[in-house]
C-alpha cells in the first residue's frame, strides 16, 4: 500500500483480463429506442451475493456523472436488493486511488460514506458480510 495523501493507494494486481481494454463505443444505439439520445451505460463494479448487489460507478476526479448514468444508477437504488455508490477515484497505472464515495440513496440522494480505499474496503466487507448472512 502507497500513502498517496488523498487516501492509501494499493498496487493492483491484475485481475482484468484485458488492463489496456477500451471502453465500449455505444454510439450505433444513439437513437434507436425511445430517446433520441438514450444510450446503453456500462457499470465499473458489480458484485453478487444471495440475489443482492453492489454496484460502483468510478468516476475520476473532476469527471462528471453523465445524466444516463444519473438516471440509471437512482433508478437501481430504488431497488431493495441494490446497493449503489459513486465512487470518486481511479486504477490508473496499477494503483487504486479512492478520494471519497457516496451511496445513492432510495429517495435519489447521493451520501458521503468514506474516504479512502481503507475506508471503501471496509464497507464493501461489511456489505460482504451482510449479503453473505442474508
Amino acid at each position: 500500500m502507497v500513502d498517496t495523501g488523498i487516501g492509501i493507494a494499493h498496487m493492483n494486481k491484475n485481475t482484468m483480463r484485458n488492463s489496456d481494454a477500451k471502453h465500449i463505443d455505444f454510439n450505433a444505439f444513439e437513437g434507436l429506442l425511445w430517446n433520441p439520445k438514450a444510450l446503453p451505460s456500462n457499470l465499473d463494479m458489480i458484485i453478487e451475493r444471495n440475489g443482492f448487489f453492489l454496484i460502483g460507478e468510478w468516476k475520476q476526479q473532476y469527471e462528471d456523472l453523465s445524466r444516463g448514468q444519473e438516471i440509471l444508477l437512482k433508478a437501481l437504488a430504488k431497488e431493495k436488493n441494490k446497493v449503489v455508490l459513486l465512487i470518486n477515484g481511479s486504477t490508473d497505472g496499477g494503483i487504486t486511488i479512492v478520494q471519497d464515495f457516496y451511496r445513492i440513496c432510495s429517495d435519489g440522494m447521493f451520501r458521503p460514506r468514506g474516504k479512502g480505499l481503507n475506508e471503501l474496503v471496509d464497507f464493501y466487507r461489511r456489505w460482504g458480510r451482510w449479503a453473505n448472512e442474508k
